[in-house]
């Protein structure tokens, strides 16, 4: 897997889109073919991919609202790039 760069804009893809299920009881992450569940942790992450901030603004926003979470940074790169991979996000 390739880290995304802190640098980096993510943005969600063409057609797909982020929002609360209530009958899931979740988030989840919509697209042509389907839909993913999402953890409250990938959900936290994915509200902030706005094709606006940075990865590093927005580890930096997450560090903000959750300064109990330690090493976030990690955590939220590879969540990145795992959703790069699955082709949910692209980088602008």
């Amino acid at each position: 897997m390739n880290m995304p760069l802190s640098t980096s804009v993510p943005a969600l893809r063409p057609g797909y889109r982020m929002q609360w299920e209530p009958v899931q009881d979740c988030h989840v992450l919509l697209y042509p073919e389907g839909m993913v569940k999402l953890n409250d942790s990938a959900a936290e992450v994915l509200k902030r991919v706005d094709g606006q901030r940075s990865v590093g603004e927005i580890i930096a926003e997450l560090q903000t609202c959750f300064p109990s979470a330690a090493e976030l940074d990690a955590d939220v790169l590879a969540f990145i790039g795992d959703a790069h991979e699955q082709h949910w996000i692209r980088f602008r």
